[in-house]
């Protein structure tokens, strides 16, 4: 997979020249500013602490990407400690250049670990991984796959390896920026003679810096500056060779037949039957739900049955537009020799609780057996990739068919019906279901995420994970984006409603749906009509916001009492 590192780092490097480089760039450019002994070259000097600049930002970002969430979770430590401490080390050395007297303290550790004259070069490199810690690049699928593995504890060497030549990648035109800085002070002899008279505007720099990442003041000029790389970023990470790079990297395991099987399906040519190799066994499940005695299933002992594998995640408006067909399917030809399994695969860290997928599925109706999968293993051991995703093992336990997402089911009741005769020529099969298919045929708003983790429609500035803000909300919100007005208080998943708590979204669908959580109530205005007011209460579940008989456009403004959580809007 030689060929995915380098386009790892090409990727790296169009994200070093996005502007999604902008808070960090004031800071390179002063990286030069560092205490030279005499005798030494100040030129030189310039130059090895530009490389220890950027050297250690290259394995601070690389391993904090790949390795920072399984740290810091096995410490029992807040995600946010690593960018606080970066933060903290930019904050110090702006003291340092400000006052000498700080700065030669801060670099006397550096000098004691060698006899050689000071450079700055070390104590370059603890800025260059302080640097790393909040250095944020805008996230193709190649950062994309690197986070996720990390997030899921899935780290392995070449995921670190491949995040390091996507940090050199990112680096490379911060090296080039530093060495083109550092050529100017060089040319300009005046310029140069007062680099030292400059290092305290360099620190009071460093810490405004510091400041503006800490509340995220450059979200709005990255905003406002053109995405002049989104076309090239297509071009290296979108391309074919690089999506089945990264799909056999987040499961290394499931190589050919059920890869292909894959792509084909979600290129959405899966037409019939096929052979897509051995079914994995149910892996790591936290709990069975639905079976006798709570006891688990395994694949073997299904031997003889044909199979429907159903990933899914019960506040998935997806999965719940396809639970009545699982479930009429299930009912149908449960005594011809059809057995489902609903693979409960958790989104939200909410949808970990085995008691509220137990509520969720007693409320949805669902009576089929329903594996907990709260580690994604058995979701990695498939190498799945959607919600809702179906997987139609034969009796013999080989995969024949892969479904992604809805609409797609009177093939896939066929298909059903096909391998239960095949499984056993004699049986008389009853009717077909004849469950009307609700999956919207038009363009309609795609699904949005409201924490920071995935948040990508939202007009305002971004938001800080865990620190709360208030917003002035937006009377012209653009279509298919949302814009917060009040206080609210983000989290990775979910944000939670303040004082005067307001979110307005411009929406196109017939139906309009909301994760809520919490407890309150919320107050809805459509097109700036009064529309419902509903109370808010018990475990996160998805709630109807708007329902209509026709595809609509329109502007849903909705208020919320202190205390109401919200996650995801889906629409229909």
């Amino acid at each position: 997979m030689f060929g995915l590192l380098l386009i790892g780092f090409f990727a790296g490097v169009i994200a070093g020249v996005s502007p999604c480089i902008l808070p960090i760039l004031p800071v390179v450019l002063v990286g030069w500013s560092a205490p030279v002994a005499e005798g030494v070259d100040p030129r030189r000097a310039r130059q090895r602490r530009a490389v220890a600049v950027v050297c250690g930002l290259v394995v601070s970002f690389s391993i904090i990407t790949a390795l920072g969430s399984v740290i810091l979770s096995s410490l029992g430590l807040p995600q946010d400690l690593l960018r606080n401490t970066g933060i903290a080390l930019l904050v110090l050395f702006g003291v340092g250049l400000l006052w000498p007297g700080f700065e030669r303290l801060l670099e006397r550790p550096f000098t004691r670990l060698t006899r050689s004259a000071p450079t700055g070069a070390k104590s370059g490199f603890v800025l260059g991984l302080g640097l790393g810690f909040v250095f944020v690049p805008c996230a193709g699928p190649v950062l994309a796959a690197i986070s996720v593995l990390g997030a899921r504890h899935h780290a392995s060497l070449y995921s670190v390896l491949l995040s390091f030549f996507f940090g050199a990648g990112a680096a490379t035109p911060l090296f080039a920026i530093a060495l083109a800085g550092d050529r100017v002070i060089e040319r300009n002899r005046a310029l140069s003679a007062k680099t030292r008279k400059l290092r305290p505007f360099a620190g009071a720099l460093l810490i405004l810096m510091a400041v503006a990442i800490t509340f995220n003041v450059a979200a709005t000029l990255q905003r406002d500056v053109p995405g002049y790389t989104q076309s090239l970023q297509r071009w290296i990470e979108g391309n074919n060779y690089t999506v089945s790079q990264l799909r056999s990297l987040q499961n290394q395991k499931n190589t050919g037949s059920l890869v292909d099987c894959e792509n084909t399906a979600a290129a959405g040519t899966m037409n019939s039957l096929a052979n897509c190799g051995g079914a994995p066994n149910f892996t790591g499940i936290t709990a069975w739900l639905n079976t006798p005695g709570d006891r688990p299933l395994t694949l073997a002992g299904l031997k003889g049955k044909v199979v429907l594998v159903d990933f899914w995640t019960y506040s998935c408006i997806n999965c719940q537009r396809t639970l009545p067909h699982v479930e009429a399917w299930y009912q149908r030809y449960q005594k011809d020799g059809l057995v489902v399994v609903g693979v409960e695969a958790p989104e939200f860290a909410f949808e970990h609780v085995v008691s509220n997928v137990a509520g969720a599925d007693k409320r949805l109706g669902v009576v089929y057996p329903v594996a907990v999968d709260d580690n994604l293993d058995t979701w990695n051991a498939y190498a799945n990739q959607y919600w809702p995703a179906e997987y139609l093992i034969d009796a013999k336990g080989v995969i024949r068919h892969v479904a992604y997402g809805e609409g797609s089911y009177t093939q896939d009741e066929g298909f059903i019906r096909t391998l239960l005769q095949q499984a056993n020529p004699h049986v008389s099969l009853p009717p077909a279901t004849n469950v009307p298919n609700l999956t919207p045929t038009e363009q309609t708003s795609p699904e949005t995420y409201l924490g920071t983790e995935r948040s990508q429609y939202m007009e305002n500035d971004h938001m800080q994970n865990g620190v709360a803000a208030t917003y002035k909300l937006i009377s012209n919100v653009a279509q298919y984006y949302y814009a917060l007005g009040g206080t609210w208080t983000p989290s990775a998943q979910a944000i939670t409603a303040g004082s005067n708590a307001q979110l307005s979204i411009n929406f196109r669908a017939r139906d309009v749906y909301l994760v809520l959580g919490g407890t309150g109530t919320v107050f809805e205005t459509l097109n700036g009509q009064p529309y419902k007011s509903f109370h808010v209460g018990g475990i996160p579940t998805l709630y109807t916001m708007v329902q209509g008989k026709d595809l609509q456009s329109g502007i849903l403004t909705l208020s919320f009492t202190p205390k109401v959580a919200a996650y995801d809007f889906t629409f229909g």
